[in-house]
C-alpha cells in the first residue's frame, strides 16, 4: 500500500494494539494516507486507534468476547478504561460515510491511542502527537553489561571513555520470545504474547541490559522508538535485537516496544551487504512505536542481544544463503558506547 497513497481517495479507520503484529504498518497507513492520499479530502478522512492489545485488539472469538471487551492483555489488565466497544465505532463510521448520518464522527480528533501505565486514552489529530520531544538515553557499562545482575546503565549523560560490552551469540541456543508483537492468539500459536516478565531472558549472559535508577517522575513516551547502536561481530552477517522495558518496582520488566535488525540489511532491503568482522557499524533498529507512561518509581530499561525466537528466525551467523545450508555457527557480539560510538535510544516523551 505504500507505494500507492498518491493513487488513493478512500476514507479509513485504522484500528490496532500496541502489541500487534500490524501495529506498525496500521500507523504508516494512517500517516501515509493523510499526508500523501490523492484528494484534501481524503486525507482528513483518516482516523486512527490503538489500544493496550494483540491482534484481536481485546476481543477473542474463542471464548465469545466482541473487539475492545477484554481489558486483560498478556499479563497485565490495564484496567475498564481500556474497555471500548469497537462494533460500535465501525458502526458509527460506516453510518457517516454509508448512510450519510451526521454524528459529528470526522469532528473528533483523528487520533485516539491508549497510554499503559497510567491507562487513560489520549487524544489528538496527528500521529505522532504534536509537541513530542525526541530524547536520547545513552548506554553506559564497566564493560559487563550481561543479565540483570550486570553493571549496564540507562541515563541521559553522553558517555565518555568506556569499555565496550561483549556477548557470545550461539544460535543453538537462542533467546526464546516471550511476549510482544506476535500474531494471532495463544490459542492458535503457541508462543507468549502480549505484556509479559521479561526477567527469565534478562538472567541469560547473552542479553545485555541497561537500566535507568528509580524515576523520580512520571514520564510518558508515546510515539516511535529507534535505538542507534555501534557494534561488531566476529561473523560476516549477524542479527541485532533489542527491548524497551518498563520495570515495576517489585522488578517485573513489562515488554514496552521491540525491534530486530538483519545486519547484511543494515543500508537497505535491496542491496544486503555482508560485514567485515571486527569492525565497527551503527545500527538502527525500529522498535516500531508504543504508548507508556513509566510511573514515579519504575525503571526505564533497554535489553540488547541477538535473537528473540520463534518470533524471528535465527540468524545462522554464516553470511551464506538463507535456507540453502545446514551450518550454524556462534558469533561474539560487541557493543560499544563510548564518546565516538554513543549507542543510544531514542525515546518520544509526551508532556
Amino acid at each position: 500500500m505504500e507505494e500507492h497513497y498518491s493513487e488513493m481517495e478512500v476514507a479509513s479507520y485504522s484500528m490496532a494494539g500496541w502489541f500487534d503484529v500490524f501495529l506498525q504498518g496500521s500507523l504508516n497507513n494512517f500517516m501515509g494516507m493523510s499526508k500523501n492520499s490523492r484528494t484534501e479530502k481524503a486525507r482528513r478522512s483518516q482516523k486512527l486507534i490503538v489500544g493496550p492489545w494483540i491482534h484481536g485488539l481485546g476481543g477473542n472469538f474463542l471464548i465469545g468476547a466482541p473487539r475492545g471487551a477484554l481489558s486483560k492483555t498478556g499479563d497485565i489488565d490495564f484496567g475498564p478504561t481500556a474497555l471500548i466497544d469497537l462494533r460500535v465505532e465501525e458502526l458509527r463510521w460506516f453510518d457517516y460515510w454509508l448512510k450519510s448520518t451526521a454524528n459529528g464522527i470526522l469532528n473528533e480528533p483523528r487520533v485516539k491511542v491508549f497510554v499503559m501505565g497510567e491507562n487513560r486514552w489520549r487524544e489528538a489529530d496527528e500521529w505522532p502527537i504534536p509537541g513530542t520531544s525526541y530524547v536520547p538515553y545513552y548506554l553506559h557499562s564497566g564493560g559487563q553489561a550481561n543479565s540483570i545482575l550486570g553493571n549496564g546503565i540507562l541515563n541521559a549523560a553522553q558517555p565518555g571513555r568506556e569499555a565496550p560490552d561483549q556477548y557470545t551469540y550461539d544460535p543453538r541456543h537462542p533467546v526464546m520470545t516471550i511476549g510482544g508483537s506476535t500474531c494471532c492468539s495463544e490459542e492458535t500459536l503457541p508462543v507468549s504474547m502480549g505484556p509479559r516478565d521479561q526477567r527469565p531472558n534478562e538472567y541469560r549472559p547473552d542479553v545485555l541490559v541497561y537500566t535507568t535508577p528509580p524515576l523520580d517522575q512520571d514520564i510518558e513516551v508515546t510515539g516511535p522508538v529507534k535505538l542507534a547502536l555501534h557494534a561488531s561481530s566476529s561473523a560476516r552477517d549477524t542479527d541485532f535485537a533489542a527491548k524497551l522495558v518498563d520495570v515495576f518496582p517489585d522488578g517485573y520488566a513489562m515488554n514496552v516496544a521491540q525491534g530486530i535488525i538483519r545486519a547484511r540489511y543494515r543500508d537497505s532491503w535491496e542491496s544486503p551487504a555482508l560485514m567485515e568482522p571486527g569492525a565497527i557499524y551503527k545500527f538502527e533498529i525500529d522498535l516500531w512505536s508504543t504508548s507508556n507512561c513509566f510511573l514515579k518509581g519504575h525503571r526505564i530499561r533497554v535489553e540488547l542481544t541477538s535473537s528473540n525466537f520463534p518470533q524471528f528466525d535465527r540468524n545462522p551467523n554464516t553470511g551464506n544463503p538463507f535456507g540453502l545450508d545446514a551450518a550454524l555457527q556462534s558469533a561474539r557480539q560487541t557493543v560499544y558506547h563510548d564518546r565516538e560510538h554513543p549507542s543510544h535510544i531514542l525515546l518520544p516523551v509526551v508532556t
